[in-house]
């Protein structure tokens, strides 16, 4: 096609092209060792409309220590917070990292133990943000941000404990539909 055809095109979704980037080296779903804290694993599981696994999503996560600071560094020995990983044919990827700590809300409060989850899928403009918080945690009922989202929205942003692996928390991202996830415009 000769240099003088060629057009704009509309903007284009984010995906699936993220995939052919994630390389080993930059797939990162686990702690570092040196991280303090209680050690879990959180399964992300993603969802379209119709209910059907999204087995090309991108999850990233991004959380406080399990001593309520956020993580120094993403790379060396220095404890880390952050996570990437893609889904599989299930529509699922698993994170092993730690209980995060409560963390100040700014106002003189604190906020829930909770995990930050941006998600990257096809059919997308942008990525999507929302909030894992964790099923029977006390500092749930005085959550400023989940105080924000209406009551029977935010079993949404609520993982539930694995009851055969109390170690293992499953959170379901819904993009579509009736129990669709909340997610924050950041």
């Amino acid at each position: 096609m000769e240099a003088g055809l060629l057009v704009a095109t509309p903007s284009q979704t984010v995906g699936p092209f993220f995939h052919v980037a994630l390389t080993p080296e930059t797939a990162v779903g686990t702690v570092q060792p040196t991280m303090d804290g209680d050690r879990l694993h959180v399964v992300v599981r993603v969802s379209d409309g119709e209910g059907e696994p999204v087995s090309d999503a991108m999850v990233e996560i991004w959380q406080a220590a399990a001593r309520n600071s956020a993580p120094s560094t993403v790379r060396g020995d220095a404890p880390c917070g952050f996570g990437r990983l893609p889904t599989g044919e299930d529509g699922t990827c698993t994170f092993e990292t730690v209980r995060p700590g409560r963390t100040p809300d700014g106002r003189g409060g604190w906020q829930a133990a909770h995990i930050n989850v941006c998600l990257f899928a096809r059919g997308l403009l942008r990525q999507l943000h929302t909030r894992l918080y964790f099923a029977g945690d006390p500092g749930l009922e005085g959550d400023a941000v989940l105080a924000l989202v209406p009551e029977p929205r935010r079993q949404t942003l609520v993982a539930t404990r694995d009851a055969a692996r109390p170690d293992r928390w499953v959170f379901h991202v819904r993009l579509q539909g009736r129990d669709e996830t909340v997610f924050f415009d950041v």
